[in-house]
């Protein structure tokens, strides 16, 4: 019987790895809490995509994955833990694509982390590449919202590079951190 799974180059035991799964998505959940609204769009600054890029740089491309998808659960059962609390209204509203993204931006940054040197650089490279699948999905979303390309672009991507590269480069920095919790 397997009793351990393998993160990164740590052997942990099924239930450690779930709960850090489970405080992830709470992370991420809380993160959204920390919301700046901006007049002229209806996508905010929130936390989250800290959040869901340690996740992934934490527990890598599947355990990053599913606490983004049990953070969707939440959202879709009605929980108002999105950041505007809309609850599952949130999952077709103008920044359900970046929710979406979330998943596909977690798997993305730890499957690249685990190509990359397991250096701060090779951290920020990875986030940076889940930063790009979360705009992806978002603004193309938004672009089927606001019916424009153009317009999603400078709605959903241009006012939060600057302070996205900031969260991308905490993420990196922060990581290992997360990753010595499992070295037990």
């Amino acid at each position: 019987m397997l009793s351990k799974i393998t993160v990164g180059r740590a052997r942990v035991g099924y239930i450690t790895y779930s709960g850090a799964i489970i405080l992830f998505a709470l992370f991420t959940a809380l993160s959204a809490r920390i919301t700046i609204p901006l007049p002229f769009t209806p996508v905010p600054i929130t936390l989250q995509v800290f959040a869901v890029l340690l996740a992934a740089l934490v527990l890598g491309a599947r355990g990053g994955a599913l606490s983004q998808l049990l953070y969707l659960a939440a959202i879709a059962t009605g929980l108002p833990v999105d950041a505007y609390a809309r609850g599952a209204a949130a999952l077709s509203g103008p920044t359900a694509g970046y929710l979406v993204g979330f998943v596909l931006g977690a798997f993305v940054t730890g499957w690249v982390a685990t190509r990359m040197p397991s250096l701060w650089i090779g951290r920020f490279l990875a986030a940076f590449a889940g930063l790009w699948t979360i705009y992806g999905c978002g603004v193309l979303w938004l672009a089927v919202v606001t019916g424009g390309l153009e317009t999603a672009v400078m709605w959903g991507l241009v006012p939060f590079i600057g302070v996205d590269l900031l969260k991308a480069t905490a993420a990196a920095a922060v990581a290992e951190g997360g990753r010595w919790l499992f070295r037990v």
